[in-house]
């Protein structure tokens, strides 16, 4: 199992990005606090590939 610390904001991110997935996709095994859960390992890439492409597109980036 993989198991790694975020933040809350990225913990919501994850745990809505499980439940919008089908039963049989599901990856969280257990929500241990508000930042650490256990995660199923082959979905490592996966989430942390959603998570950077969040964060891009989300960063504010000043107009020249």
């Amino acid at each position: 199992d993989f198991e790694k610390a975020i933040d809350i904001p990225m913990a919501q991110y994850i745990i809505n990005m499980n439940a919008s997935m089908p039963a049989s996709d599901k990856f969280i095994i257990h929500i241990l606090d508000s930042t650490h859960m256990f995660v199923q390992p082959h979905v490592e890439l996966m989430i942390r590939s959603q998570i950077a492409k969040f964060r891009e597109d989300n960063t504010y980036v000043k107009p020249n």
